[in-house]
């Protein structure tokens, strides 16, 4: 009977544990559908002012949708990057100056590898889109190419002081204006993990397993008793 006992308790517990960790990655997930439709919506709603570049705050004011109309300066920089169903190519990091004076930077968007060197010169734009400091960069992302100048991740920090701009970036959704060719990829919450259901189903399948081999445990020890 100790022995029953012994194997029994042990697997209820596992259940129970692996049961709990289940459930919790199912309220995870309810959390994190709700954190993910804020998002969408305050990507969504009708674009304002920019306001004070200066006073932004990266926390505060992410993902917020804002109107920002000046010109492009022609200085730029490219982000290694690629679209589906065209192949690899670059994300547009440009300097802009808006009307009130203030150097920005503005992801105009996409262009495929064949358009690298394509002439963008100044133009006047008036663009609408949301303030994005991408968190895109980590210790194994390649420093910025020196001969080229080509960035691998929207390092915000880094692309400002190479742009001498202030380190706030508007990502373009639609542009009035000469887009000069650059497609806009807007701001959205595709790169967002969200894998709380996946988990939950493990953890239940695993719940699922530990029962079985505990009903297989009892039913070697009964055997063995036999």
């Amino acid at each position: 009977m100790r022995r029953y006992g012994f194997a029994l308790v042990l697997g209820l517990a596992g259940v129970a544990v692996l049961l709990a960790l289940g459930l919790w990655q199912l309220r995870r997930q309810v959390w994190k559908d709700g954190v993910i439709a804020a998002i969408e919506a305050r990507i969504g709603a009708a674009p304002g002012a920019l306001g004070d570049p200066g006073a932004l705050d990266p926390v505060r004011d992410l993902y917020r949708a804002v109107i920002v109309e000046g010109r492009s300066t022609g200085e730029e920089r490219l982000v290694l990057s690629g679209q589906k169903g065209i192949g690899p190519g670059y994300e547009v990091i440009a300097a802009f100056e808006t009307r009130d004076g203030a150097r920005i930077l503005v992801d105009r968007g996409f262009v495929a590898e064949a358009d690298r060197h394509a002439p963008r010169p100044p133009v006047a734009l008036s663009i609408a889109g949301n303030l994005h400091w991408p968190d895109e960069a980590d210790r194994f992302t390649p420093p910025p190419d020196a001969a080229s100048g080509l960035f691998f991740a929207r390092d915000v920090g880094g692309l400002a002081a190479s742009l001498g701009t202030l380190p706030v970036l508007v990502v373009a959704r639609a542009v009035a204006g000469d887009a000069q060719g650059v497609v806009p990829v807007p701001v959205d919450t595709a790169a967002i993990p969200d894998d709380h259901l996946q988990y939950a189903l493990t953890w239940f399948s695993l719940a699922v397993v530990w029962a079985g081999m505990t009903g297989l445990l009892l039913w070697r020890i009964r055997q063995r008793r036999d």
